[in-house]
Protein backbone atom coordinates (compact mmCIF):
# COMPACT_ATOMS: atom_id res chain seq x y z
CA UNK A 1 0.00 0.00 0.00
CA UNK A 2 0.59 3.93 -0.55
CA UNK A 3 0.50 5.13 3.11
CA UNK A 4 0.45 8.47 4.35
CA UNK A 5 0.68 9.19 7.44
CA UNK A 6 0.51 12.65 9.39
CA UNK A 7 2.41 12.81 12.83
CA UNK A 8 4.50 14.09 15.31
CA UNK A 9 8.17 13.26 13.74
CA UNK A 10 10.20 13.38 16.95
CA UNK A 11 7.83 10.91 18.39
CA UNK A 12 9.09 7.68 19.51
CA UNK A 13 5.28 6.12 19.50
CA UNK A 14 5.12 7.45 15.78
CA UNK A 15 8.24 5.87 14.74
CA UNK A 16 7.32 2.32 16.01
CA UNK A 17 3.96 2.52 14.24
CA UNK A 18 6.09 3.55 10.86
CA UNK A 19 8.40 1.20 11.42
CA UNK A 20 5.90 -1.91 11.01
CA UNK A 21 4.62 -0.77 7.59
CA UNK A 22 8.24 0.18 6.10
CA UNK A 23 9.89 -3.02 7.36
CA UNK A 24 6.82 -4.62 5.43
CA UNK A 25 8.01 -3.06 2.51
CA UNK A 26 4.87 -0.47 2.35
CA UNK A 27 5.34 2.48 0.36
CA UNK A 28 5.23 5.10 3.49
CA UNK A 29 5.32 8.96 3.18
CA UNK A 30 4.98 11.05 6.61
CA UNK A 31 4.08 14.50 7.26
CA UNK A 32 5.19 16.00 10.51
CA UNK A 33 4.31 18.94 12.30
CA UNK A 34 7.22 19.19 13.94
CA UNK A 35 10.58 19.22 12.66
CA UNK A 36 12.77 16.17 13.18
CA UNK A 37 15.13 13.69 11.73
CA UNK A 38 13.68 11.38 8.82
CA UNK A 39 12.93 7.91 9.53
CA UNK A 40 14.98 5.09 7.25
CA UNK A 41 13.21 4.11 4.56
CA UNK A 42 10.79 6.75 4.37
CA UNK A 43 9.71 7.94 0.71
CA UNK A 44 9.27 11.44 1.40
CA UNK A 45 8.80 13.68 4.50
CA UNK A 46 7.29 16.70 4.72
CA UNK A 47 7.45 19.43 7.63
CA UNK A 48 4.01 21.37 8.23
CA UNK A 49 4.09 23.15 11.31
CA UNK A 50 0.36 23.76 12.11
CA UNK A 51 -0.02 25.97 15.18
CA UNK A 52 3.23 26.82 15.57
CA UNK A 53 5.05 23.28 15.18
CA UNK A 54 8.61 23.69 16.28
CA UNK A 55 8.30 26.37 18.75
CA UNK A 56 8.72 25.02 21.89
CA UNK A 57 4.26 24.80 21.93
CA UNK A 58 4.18 21.34 22.50
CA UNK A 59 4.77 17.61 20.76
CA UNK A 60 5.94 14.57 22.34
CA UNK A 61 9.60 14.96 22.36
CA UNK A 62 11.59 16.67 25.19
CA UNK A 63 15.07 17.85 25.99
CA UNK A 64 16.88 15.95 29.05
CA UNK A 65 19.57 19.01 29.72
CA UNK A 66 18.45 21.06 32.57
CA UNK A 67 16.84 23.21 30.73
CA UNK A 68 14.14 21.33 30.72
CA UNK A 69 12.96 23.30 33.65
CA UNK A 70 12.26 26.27 31.65
CA UNK A 71 11.45 25.31 28.51
CA UNK A 72 8.41 23.20 30.59
CA UNK A 73 7.38 26.53 32.35
CA UNK A 74 7.27 27.72 28.40
CA UNK A 75 5.20 25.15 27.41
CA UNK A 76 2.65 25.29 30.38
CA UNK A 77 2.21 29.32 29.67
CA UNK A 78 1.90 29.02 25.19
CA UNK A 79 -0.42 25.55 25.65
CA UNK A 80 -3.37 27.86 26.68
CA UNK A 81 -2.90 30.44 23.80
CA UNK A 82 -2.16 27.66 21.40
CA UNK A 83 -5.18 26.49 21.89
CA UNK A 84 -6.72 29.93 20.80
CA UNK A 85 -4.25 30.92 18.05
CA UNK A 86 -3.58 27.16 16.52
CA UNK A 87 -6.32 26.57 14.90
CA UNK A 88 -6.23 29.52 12.98
CA UNK A 89 -3.11 28.53 11.51
CA UNK A 90 -5.53 25.36 10.36
CA UNK A 91 -6.57 26.87 6.64
CA UNK A 92 -3.21 27.82 5.57
CA UNK A 93 -1.48 24.38 6.00
CA UNK A 94 -5.07 22.29 4.79
CA UNK A 95 -4.45 23.79 1.53
CA UNK A 96 -0.55 23.06 1.21
CA UNK A 97 -1.36 19.47 3.18
CA UNK A 98 -4.48 18.76 0.24
CA UNK A 99 -2.08 20.09 -2.65
CA UNK A 100 0.51 17.43 -1.10
CA UNK A 101 -2.26 14.34 -0.90
CA UNK A 102 -3.06 14.45 -4.30
CA UNK A 103 0.40 14.33 -5.32
CA UNK A 104 1.50 11.07 -3.78
CA UNK A 105 -1.94 9.96 -4.64
CA UNK A 106 -1.99 7.49 -1.42
CA UNK A 107 -4.02 4.45 -0.58
CA UNK A 108 -4.92 6.05 2.70
CA UNK A 109 -4.13 8.46 5.38
CA UNK A 110 -3.61 8.24 8.38
CA UNK A 111 -3.24 10.92 11.17
CA UNK A 112 -1.33 9.71 14.56
CA UNK A 113 -3.33 11.87 16.71
CA UNK A 114 -6.77 14.82 16.87
CA UNK A 115 -4.64 17.84 17.58
CA UNK A 116 -3.31 19.19 15.36
CA UNK A 117 -2.38 15.94 12.86
CA UNK A 118 -6.54 15.13 12.79
CA UNK A 119 -7.52 18.81 12.24
CA UNK A 120 -4.41 18.95 9.40
CA UNK A 121 -5.59 15.75 7.79
CA UNK A 122 -9.53 16.64 7.61
CA UNK A 123 -8.45 18.24 4.70
CA UNK A 124 -7.71 15.02 2.59
CA UNK A 125 -9.80 15.28 -0.77
CA UNK A 126 -12.33 13.46 -0.80
CA UNK A 127 -12.44 9.95 -2.30
CA UNK A 128 -9.09 9.11 0.09
CA UNK A 129 -9.60 7.13 3.17
CA UNK A 130 -8.97 9.19 6.37
CA UNK A 131 -8.01 6.90 9.23
CA UNK A 132 -7.30 8.89 12.97
CA UNK A 133 -6.00 7.98 15.89
CA UNK A 134 -7.00 9.24 19.35
CA UNK A 135 -3.93 9.58 22.00
CA UNK A 136 -4.79 9.67 25.50
CA UNK A 137 -5.69 13.56 26.70
CA UNK A 138 -7.33 14.03 23.31
CA UNK A 139 -11.16 14.26 23.59
CA UNK A 140 -10.71 14.43 27.35
CA UNK A 141 -8.54 17.46 27.88
CA UNK A 142 -7.46 19.35 24.79
CA UNK A 143 -10.39 19.56 23.15
CA UNK A 144 -11.67 21.55 26.03
CA UNK A 145 -9.10 23.87 25.51
CA UNK A 146 -11.58 26.50 23.66
CA UNK A 147 -14.18 26.48 21.68
CA UNK A 148 -11.92 26.24 18.49
CA UNK A 149 -10.68 23.36 19.73
CA UNK A 150 -13.53 21.57 20.20
CA UNK A 151 -15.16 22.80 17.03
CA UNK A 152 -11.91 21.35 14.74
CA UNK A 153 -12.44 18.02 16.71
CA UNK A 154 -15.78 17.58 15.62
CA UNK A 155 -15.12 18.42 12.15
CA UNK A 156 -11.79 15.59 12.21
CA UNK A 157 -14.21 13.24 14.04
CA UNK A 158 -17.19 14.02 11.20
CA UNK A 159 -14.22 13.28 8.48
CA UNK A 160 -12.59 10.20 9.54
CA UNK A 161 -13.70 7.04 8.19
CA UNK A 162 -12.47 5.05 10.97
CA UNK A 163 -10.86 5.86 14.65
CA UNK A 164 -8.13 3.78 16.39
CA UNK A 165 -8.15 4.38 19.95
CA UNK A 166 -6.08 3.30 23.01
CA UNK A 167 -9.14 3.19 25.55
CA UNK A 168 -12.66 2.29 24.87
CA UNK A 169 -13.57 5.16 26.53
CA UNK A 170 -12.31 7.51 23.71
CA UNK A 171 -14.21 5.20 20.96
CA UNK A 172 -17.40 6.50 23.20
CA UNK A 173 -16.23 10.00 22.96
CA UNK A 174 -15.96 9.61 19.50
CA UNK A 175 -19.06 8.48 18.66
CA UNK A 176 -20.74 10.87 20.86
CA UNK A 177 -18.65 14.07 19.05
CA UNK A 178 -19.94 12.73 15.89
CA UNK A 179 -18.08 9.70 14.63
CA UNK A 180 -19.46 6.63 12.60
CA UNK A 181 -17.44 3.60 11.38
CA UNK A 182 -14.99 1.18 11.80
CA UNK A 183 -13.09 1.20 14.87
CA UNK A 184 -10.54 -0.09 16.73
CA UNK A 185 -8.50 -0.33 20.27
CA UNK A 186 -4.82 -0.92 20.62
CA UNK A 187 -2.09 0.72 22.04
CA UNK A 188 -1.05 3.97 20.71
CA UNK A 189 2.18 2.95 19.45
CA UNK A 190 0.85 -0.32 18.24
CA UNK A 191 1.58 -2.74 20.84
CA UNK A 192 4.59 -4.16 22.84
CA UNK A 193 7.19 -5.94 21.57
CA UNK A 194 7.60 -8.59 24.03
CA UNK A 195 10.57 -10.78 22.28
CA UNK A 196 12.78 -7.12 23.16
CA UNK A 197 11.27 -6.87 26.23
CA UNK A 198 12.24 -10.16 27.76
CA UNK A 199 15.56 -10.05 26.20
CA UNK A 200 16.45 -7.16 27.68
CA UNK A 201 16.54 -8.97 30.88
CA UNK A 202 19.70 -10.45 30.26
CA UNK A 203 20.97 -7.57 28.61
CA UNK A 204 20.47 -4.66 31.40
CA UNK A 205 21.82 -1.05 29.85
CA UNK A 206 23.88 1.14 32.33
CA UNK A 207 21.63 3.87 34.00
CA UNK A 208 22.44 7.17 34.44
CA UNK A 209 23.30 6.54 38.43
CA UNK A 210 24.13 3.37 40.18
CA UNK A 211 21.23 2.12 42.57
CA UNK A 212 21.52 1.08 46.41
CA UNK A 213 21.91 -2.07 46.60
CA UNK A 214 18.80 -3.56 48.20
CA UNK A 215 16.54 -0.91 47.63
CA UNK A 216 12.95 -1.34 47.10
CA UNK A 217 12.50 0.82 43.90
CA UNK A 218 9.34 3.10 43.17
CA UNK A 219 9.63 4.67 39.35
CA UNK A 220 7.56 7.71 38.03
CA UNK A 221 8.91 7.88 34.39
CA UNK A 222 6.40 9.85 32.60
CA UNK A 223 8.04 13.74 33.68
CA UNK A 224 6.08 16.38 33.74
CA UNK A 225 2.93 16.77 32.26
CA UNK A 226 0.72 19.96 33.77
CA UNK A 227 -2.73 19.16 33.49
CA UNK A 228 -2.64 15.43 33.31
CA UNK A 229 -0.16 14.45 36.04
CA UNK A 230 -0.26 15.08 39.84
CA UNK A 231 3.38 15.02 40.67
CA UNK A 232 3.13 17.43 43.39
CA UNK A 233 0.75 14.62 45.00
CA UNK A 234 2.87 12.11 44.24
CA UNK A 235 6.10 13.78 45.93
CA UNK A 236 4.13 14.71 49.05
CA UNK A 237 3.53 10.84 49.44
CA UNK A 238 7.28 10.15 49.25
CA UNK A 239 7.73 11.11 53.25
CA UNK A 240 4.94 9.20 54.20
CA UNK A 241 6.35 6.02 52.45
CA UNK A 242 9.86 6.11 53.66
CA UNK A 243 8.52 6.29 57.21
CA UNK A 244 7.39 2.70 56.78
CA UNK A 245 9.84 1.95 54.13
CA UNK A 246 13.01 3.84 54.51
CA UNK A 247 15.21 1.43 51.89
CA UNK A 248 12.40 2.67 49.25
CA UNK A 249 14.41 4.97 46.78
CA UNK A 250 12.53 6.99 44.29
CA UNK A 251 13.74 7.44 40.38
CA UNK A 252 11.86 9.87 38.26
CA UNK A 253 13.08 9.88 34.12
CA UNK A 254 12.45 12.66 32.19
CA UNK A 255 12.35 15.43 35.44
CA UNK A 256 16.00 16.12 35.33
CA UNK A 257 15.97 19.61 35.25
CA UNK A 258 12.53 20.49 35.82
CA UNK A 259 12.24 23.56 38.23
CA UNK A 260 9.15 22.35 40.49
CA UNK A 261 10.33 18.67 40.52
CA UNK A 262 13.37 20.29 42.01
CA UNK A 263 11.54 22.17 44.50
CA UNK A 264 9.75 19.79 45.74
CA UNK A 265 12.25 17.29 46.11
CA UNK A 266 14.48 19.99 47.98
CA UNK A 267 11.62 21.43 50.02
CA UNK A 268 10.69 17.97 51.29
CA UNK A 269 13.97 16.97 51.92
CA UNK A 270 14.14 13.74 49.47
CA UNK A 271 17.20 14.31 47.79
CA UNK A 272 18.83 11.17 49.30
CA UNK A 273 16.16 8.84 48.23
CA UNK A 274 14.72 10.44 45.42
CA UNK A 275 16.83 10.93 41.88
CA UNK A 276 15.09 13.33 39.42
CA UNK A 277 16.85 11.84 35.65
CA UNK A 278 17.09 12.38 32.86
CA UNK A 279 14.92 11.19 29.62
CA UNK A 280 16.13 7.50 29.21
CA UNK A 281 16.62 5.23 26.05
CA UNK A 282 13.75 2.58 25.57
CA UNK A 283 16.20 -0.37 26.51
CA UNK A 284 17.53 1.71 29.74
CA UNK A 285 13.75 2.55 30.78
CA UNK A 286 13.53 -1.53 30.51
CA UNK A 287 16.51 -2.02 32.55
CA UNK A 288 15.19 -0.21 35.14
CA UNK A 289 11.44 -1.72 35.39
CA UNK A 290 12.58 -4.87 35.27
CA UNK A 291 14.62 -3.61 38.44
CA UNK A 292 11.91 -1.35 39.63
CA UNK A 293 9.06 -2.69 42.19
CA UNK A 294 6.50 -0.04 41.92
CA UNK A 295 5.38 2.17 38.75
CA UNK A 296 3.73 4.88 39.56
CA UNK A 297 1.50 8.11 37.63
CA UNK A 298 -0.70 10.29 39.24
CA UNK A 299 -2.98 10.70 36.34
CA UNK A 300 -5.98 13.19 35.62
CA UNK A 301 -6.18 12.68 32.22
CA UNK A 302 -5.29 10.05 30.04
CA UNK A 303 -5.50 7.10 27.78
CA UNK A 304 -3.19 4.06 28.08
CA UNK A 305 0.40 4.86 28.59
CA UNK A 306 2.60 2.77 26.52
CA UNK A 307 5.50 3.04 29.21
CA UNK A 308 2.19 1.38 31.84
CA UNK A 309 2.12 -1.53 29.18
CA UNK A 310 5.72 -2.06 29.08
CA UNK A 311 6.07 -1.67 32.75
CA UNK A 312 3.34 -4.48 33.23
CA UNK A 313 5.14 -6.43 30.50
CA UNK A 314 8.33 -6.27 33.31
CA UNK A 315 6.15 -6.93 36.17
CA UNK A 316 6.30 -3.68 37.81
CA UNK A 317 3.04 -3.45 39.95
CA UNK A 318 1.00 -0.06 38.81
CA UNK A 319 0.15 2.99 40.93
CA UNK A 320 -2.31 4.64 39.14
CA UNK A 321 -4.39 7.63 39.20
CA UNK A 322 -8.12 6.33 38.80
CA UNK A 323 -9.00 7.78 35.57
CA UNK A 324 -11.58 5.82 33.23
CA UNK A 325 -8.85 4.19 30.35
CA UNK A 326 -7.19 2.99 33.34
CA UNK A 327 -10.11 0.86 34.87
CA UNK A 328 -9.16 -1.00 31.12
CA UNK A 329 -6.44 -2.36 32.46
CA UNK A 330 -6.00 -2.26 36.13
CA UNK A 331 -8.75 -3.95 38.59
CA UNK A 332 -7.81 -2.42 42.27
CA UNK A 333 -6.35 -5.31 44.79
CA UNK A 334 -6.36 -7.62 41.43
CA UNK A 335 -3.51 -6.49 39.23
CA UNK A 336 -2.61 -2.92 40.47
CA UNK A 337 -4.39 -0.16 42.34
CA UNK A 338 -6.05 3.06 41.28
CA UNK A 339 -6.68 5.96 43.67
CA UNK A 340 -7.32 9.71 43.90
CA UNK A 341 -3.93 11.12 42.69
CA UNK A 342 -4.74 14.57 43.89
CA UNK A 343 -4.46 12.88 47.54
CA UNK A 344 -0.78 12.17 48.44
CA UNK A 345 -2.13 10.30 51.49
CA UNK A 346 -3.83 7.42 48.74
CA UNK A 347 -0.42 7.45 46.70
CA UNK A 348 1.05 6.66 49.37
CA UNK A 349 -0.90 3.79 51.13
CA UNK A 350 -1.06 2.51 47.49
CA UNK A 351 2.82 2.46 47.11
CA UNK A 352 2.75 1.05 51.24
CA UNK A 353 0.40 -1.88 50.13
CA UNK A 354 2.24 -2.58 47.45
CA UNK A 355 5.79 -2.88 48.92
CA UNK A 356 4.60 -4.50 51.60
CA UNK A 357 3.51 -8.00 50.04
CA UNK A 358 5.84 -9.09 47.86
CA UNK A 359 3.08 -11.67 46.77
CA UNK A 360 0.48 -9.84 45.71
CA UNK A 361 2.73 -8.37 43.08
CA UNK A 362 4.31 -11.31 42.44
CA UNK A 363 0.27 -12.66 41.54
CA UNK A 364 -0.38 -9.09 39.76
CA UNK A 365 2.91 -9.59 37.59
CA UNK A 366 1.32 -12.89 36.58
CA UNK A 367 -1.95 -11.13 35.78
CA UNK A 368 -0.69 -8.38 33.72
CA UNK A 369 1.75 -10.55 31.58
CA UNK A 370 -1.06 -12.22 30.35
CA UNK A 371 -2.69 -9.14 29.66
CA UNK A 372 -0.25 -7.88 27.95
CA UNK A 373 0.49 -11.23 26.02
CA UNK A 374 -3.81 -11.09 24.71
CA UNK A 375 -4.05 -7.13 24.30
CA UNK A 376 -1.06 -5.46 23.73
CA UNK A 377 1.49 -7.73 21.98
CA UNK A 378 2.92 -5.67 18.76
CA UNK A 379 2.81 -8.43 15.98
CA UNK A 380 -1.56 -9.06 17.15
CA UNK A 381 -1.93 -5.51 17.41
CA UNK A 382 -0.04 -5.04 14.31
CA UNK A 383 -2.15 -7.58 12.39
CA UNK A 384 -5.72 -6.02 13.45
CA UNK A 385 -4.68 -2.95 12.09
CA UNK A 386 -3.35 -4.08 9.28
CA UNK A 387 -7.18 -5.88 8.75
CA UNK A 388 -8.65 -2.02 9.51
CA UNK A 389 -6.34 -1.18 6.54
CA UNK A 390 -7.83 -3.63 3.88
CA UNK A 391 -11.22 -2.84 5.09
CA UNK A 392 -10.56 0.59 4.13
CA UNK A 393 -9.44 0.58 1.06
Amino acid sequence: MRILFVADGRSPIAGNWLRHWIERGDEVHLVTTFPGERLPGLHSFTLLPVAFGGMGAGGTARPAAPAFGLRQRLRGMLRPLRYWIGPLSLPYYQRRFASLVEGINPDLVHALRIPFEGMLAEATPAGVPLLVSVWGNDLTLHAQGSPFMKAWTRRTLGRAQALIADAERDLRLGQAGGFSGPTLVVPGGGGIHLDEIQASRTRPQALPEAIPVGAALVVNPRGSRPGSLRNDSFFQAIPQVLERFPQAFFICPGMAGDADSERWVAGLGLAERTKLWPRLSQPQLWTLFHRSQVYVSPSLHDGTPNSLLEAMACGCFPVLGDVESMREWITTGVNGRLVDARRPQALAEAMIAALSDSDFRQRAAQENARLIASRAEYGRCMAQADALYQKMT
